[in-house]
């Protein structure tokens, strides 16, 4: 069947073609509309002439196959697709705005606001490794922003779907990316690790920082081996006064070895949003890059990083949570603690690259004037800081995987909710409190919780501590409903 023309005013398949936006060297963007679609669209159309890339085609196919399953509001909204018998396309909700691209002449940019930054495309990363795609083009031209600040992350010819066919994998043996963001393991044809996309964002985040590539401009394939085994300069070899939690962050993201960085795009927005929390190490301090020995052992020892068989990407990333605990350290509860302690002590033991954060929330009033010392002058917010540090200890966790938390709240549930929905939570641990007339009366903080976050809750009653805690599925997100908690006067 012939190809239809592109031009202003055709229709295919009911969209009716604007003007060009884009002339691309593998594509093309036109606006569209639709009758029954009251959002604007763009029609992405593959560029297909003499003498083409095939690879050009091949990535085409592999956004039309993964873009339609993907959903949430760090990727654009897909509204049909057309095959090459006719007139291959992609039809997408249009992102107002420009990319990230734009920014390249404001670089070296601000430390926190590169941070803030970085932290949403971590969290546009996160959704996206949990539909189990990972993007494999990260760069400034891929992500946009939306108008309440959410990244939204754009074309997915390079992504890999870890429940469909990777055809640049089956058709291809050289590394299709951007020459300066591609991670290492690519360079030896890994494809299914999701954390080849962190190493993508902390070049980005280097760069931002630093106004220097890590790896510089090379294009060649040999080039670009190099970073099989040399380490770039650390950051603060370019500029002093750079944070030594930034520079934890970047370098730890710039890890070889995929196994050396960070397990989940979630627990590196973590560390983003929590910047005065990051647990350094020598990374943090260092000024000079591997002496030779290590950069030596590393090429002459068939490299750093070796192909490795296929991996699922959601069980790697279920094996790697961000487990909140949400504690009262004030009342008296030392059964109902313990209680928790040892529900998180379960799920740790399965699970040795989770991270654990433990929150407690300071209860504000709402009328009267909050005092910050108690009846015996002791700051409030500090002394419950050092008592979830004393209930943590237990654990003897790496500090890199555990964090203390107090937050300051009228109300504690939707505090507790609002720190799961920012810092990406994958399970909750909350207890639950006996029977009571203020339960009866003004509900609870658990059952709340309970009812209304977005991952999975456990809910622990202290009287059958937490070898029978209860959790029950709902809608997919396991929950416990039928226990509520006390909320004492301060605390929840």
């Amino acid at each position: 069947m012939a190809r239809q023309a592109m031009q202003p005013g055709a229709a295919i398949d009911g969209f009716i073609i604007g003007e060009c936006v884009h002339r691309g060297g593998m594509a093309m963007l036109w606006s569209a509309t639709h009758p029954d679609i009251n959002v604007p669209l763009l029609m992405k159309v593959p560029v297909i002439s003499e003498g083409e890339d095939p690879a050009a085609i091949v990535s085409f196919e592999m956004e039309q196959m993964i873009l339609p399953r993907l959903s949430g509001p760090h990727v654009p909204a897909c509204f049909g697709t057309g095959d090459f018998e006719r007139q291959a396309y992609v039809v997408m909700e249009r992102i107002p705005g420009p990319t990230l691209y734009r920014r390249l002449g404001d670089l070296p940019m601000p430390y926190d606001e590169a941070r803030g930054i970085a932290y949403k495309i971590a969290s546009a990363l996160a959704s996206l490794h949990r539909q189990n795609v990972i993007h494999h083009d990260i760069k400034p031209s891929s992500i946009m922003f939306r108008e309440h600040g959410e990244a939204v992350l754009i074309d997915f010819g390079l992504s890999h779907h870890n429940h469909l066919p990777d055809l640049l994998q089956e058709e291809f043996r050289l590394p299709y990316g951007t020459a300066p963001y591609m991670a290492p393991e690519r360079l030896n044809g890994v494809r299914d690790d999701p954390r080849s996309d962190l190493f993508s964002l902390g070049v980005l985040l280097y760069f931002f920082t630093t106004g220097i590539r890590p790896f510089g401009e090379t294009e060649t394939l040999r080039g670009m081996r190099r970073r099989l085994w040399r380490d770039p300069y650390p950051p603060r070899k370019l500029r002093p006064d750079y944070p030594a939690w930034l520079q934890e962050i970047v370098l730890r993201c710039l890890e070889i070895d995929p196994a050396a960085r960070y397990p989940t795009a979630a627990q590196l927005a973590f560390d983003l949003g929590h910047p005065e929390q990051v647990k350094l190490t020598a990374r943090s301090q260092r000024i000079n890059r591997d002496p030779i020995g290590a950069v030596w052992h590393r090429r002459f020892n068939l490299g750093a990083v070796q192909p490795h068989a296929a991996a699922n990407v959601a069980a790697q990333l279920a094996a790697s949570p961000i487990v909140a605990v949400a504690l009262d350290t004030a009342d008296g509860s030392e059964a109902l603690n313990e209680a928790i302690r040892i529900a998180a002590e379960q799920v740790l033991s399965t699970l040795p690259s989770a991270r654990l954060a433990c929150v407690t929330v300071l209860k504000l009033n709402r009328l009267s004037i909050d005092r910050t010392l108690d009846e015996q002058g002791q700051n409030k917010h500090v002394e419950r800081l050092v008592a979830l540090q004393h209930w943590a200890r237990p654990f003897r966790l790496d500090e890199s995987r555990l964090t203390v938390h107090v937050l300051e709240a009228i109300d504690p549930a939707a505090a507790i909710l609002e720190f799961a929905a920012v810092n990406l939570v994958d399970h909750i641990i909350i207890g639950a409190r006996q029977s009571s007339m203020m339960r009866a009366l003004l509900g609870s903080v658990s059952a709340k919780v309970a009812a209304e976050a977005p991952c999975t809750v456990t809910v622990v009653r202290p009287s059958r501590l937490a070898a029978q805690a209860n959790t029950s599925e709902s809608g997919g997100t396991d929950r416990t409903t039928n226990e509520t908690a006390v909320t004492p006067p301060g605390m929840f």
